[in-house]
């Protein structure tokens, strides 16, 4: 996990003084939050965190289990650090985060090449939980799943595990829309901010550290500071934070549709800190759909917010996310969100395949869809996007744009790699730069060349040109 191995590798480390820790962190940029607040605990209980999973005495896994595929690769991860566990020197395998708040006392009996499990509440006490692992007292429980109350503050030191000019920042935890189809509430609990000096002090800190992009994630950061005194918002947030001398991006991500206020969208277009740049994650467009989902907003009130957002915003490049077969998703629904999608012409845009999640309302439902159509749906959708992208980023030849470096490339003609503020680092694409070497974390101006699907190809300029 660490990306600066000396940081995390001290010498009484290479010398086997201290017992050594490999972090899988898998899932979201929350989770990712989560395994950084573990690693800043155990180096602060006397461990020392490796890169390297083969140096580890103890490999901790942060699990996602949001859906389906998720928890497939989390528990695909779990067996094959099982292996490890028996090949390499590693002692003992721990299992963090939302699978085992949901299943840990289940799988403690099905998995028992896993020594400890720990749930979401239980961050902080994760080096004295190991700690005791190690003791080896038979009295101590395999399994320790608290409520998920945990919130994190600028008191908990985070190792940023994220290449040093970017970091994540999250304003709140948990969630309470309780979508008929998520086991969020249940894994994480209900929402609940920070507060706004909270933040701001953390991003002071992240700006004064050397990051120049901060990425604002929560469950939903539209609802932010509505269960606070005083009702502080997400638009009074983005104007503190763009007062932070040295940040110079501030991109916000899980933006609620129907909470997406005017003052959101004109503080965006006002502040020039802010990317222009929203992730949007509106599920679907047809209202029973919607009504089932238990989503807040119709199809129409959709539409509306992402007009609105480019009339405020003319420049502003939109993320969403859809679930295709959701139970009840008829072919005439189905195709009511492809042409929904030709029309909006998203700049980006993923799609989840709906997992029958046990314990969730939608996994009661009738007129559930067989897998092989689910997937043929999103194979639809998927191919539909990658034309529109292609068509959005051909449009962008020959325009200049600010562009984040973040270090080589293999491709001989564009010798360097960075994103433009309307890329979000790891799921969209990159840009590939022909310039003179640049520092990881130096902003220049290119002028966009050609362009793919998903990747964009620029030549450094001069800022005026």
């Amino acid at each position: 996990m660490a990306s600066n191995r000396e940081k995390y590798w001290p010498e009484s480390c290479r010398n086997k003084l201290r017992n050594t820790i490999h972090i899988v962190s898998l899932g979201c940029p929350k989770n990712l939050i989560d395994s950084e607040v573990m690693a800043a605990v155990l180096v602060k209980g006397g461990f020392c965190i490796t890169e390297f999973p083969e140096e580890a005495d103890v490999i901790l896994i942060n699990t996602c289990a949001f859906v389906l595929p998720a928890k497939e690769e989390s528990i695909d991860e779990i067996f094959r650090m099982a292996r490890m566990k028996e090949s390499e020197q590693c002692k003992h395998l721990v299992v963090a985060g939302c699978l085992s708040q949901r299943y840990g006392n289940i799988l403690e009996h099905e998995i028992p090449e896993v020594d400890l499990f720990v749930g979401t509440g239980n961050i902080l006490e994760i080096a004295d939980l190991i700690d005791n692992l190690q003791r080896k007292d038979s009295r101590f429980p395999r399994s320790h799943i608290g409520k998920p109350t945990f919130l994190m503050t600028s008191s908990h030191a985070r190792l940023i595990s994220t290449p040093p000019y970017t970091a994540y920042l999250k304003v709140a935890e948990g969630c309470s829309n309780c979508c008929s189809y998520c086991v969020i509430p249940t894994v994480r609990g209900a929402f609940r901010s920070r507060t706004m000096d909270d933040i701001v002090k953390e991003a002071e800190s992240l700006a004064e550290g050397g990051v120049k992009e901060i990425i604002l994630t929560a469950q939903d950061t539209t609802a932010y500071g509505k269960d606070l005194p005083g009702k502080p918002n997400l638009a009074m947030l983005m104007k503190n934070l763009a007062s932070i001398e040295g940040l110079r991006w501030i991109r916000l991500l899980y933006t609620y549709p129907a909470s997406l206020t005017d003052e959101i969208l004109q503080t965006i277009s006002d502040e020039e800190k802010v990317c222009k740049y929203i992730d949007i994650p509106v599920q679907h467009i047809d209202d029973e759909i919607l009504t089932s989902m238990n989503r807040k907003g119709s199809g129409r009130a959709i539409r509306n917010i992402i007009t609105k957002a480019r009339d405020i915003i003319p420049d502003v490049a939109l993320r969403t996310s859809l679930i295709v077969g959701f139970p009840g998703e008829t072919p005439e629904k189905f195709e009511d969100l492809v042409t929904f999608v030709h029309e909006t012409r998203f700049d980006h845009l993923g799609v989840f395949v709906y997992s029958q999640e046990e314990g969730t309302q939608a996994a009661e439902f009738p007129a559930q869809i067989p897998e092989e159509e689910k997937e043929e749906r999103r194979g639809i959708v998927m191919e539909d996007q990658a034309i529109i992208s292609y068509e959005i980023n051909q449009s962008l030849i020959g325009s200049v744009h600010e562009v984040l470096m973040e270090g080589r490339s293999d491709i001989p003609e564009f010798t360097q790699i960075g994103r433009l503020s309307r890329q979000s680092p790891d799921i969209d694409g990159v840009t590939y730069v022909n310039a003179d070497e640049k520092r990881p974390g130096e902003i220049i101006h290119c002028r966009i060349v050609s362009a793919e699907e998903y990747d964009l190809y620029a030549e450094e300029v001069d800022a005026l040109s």
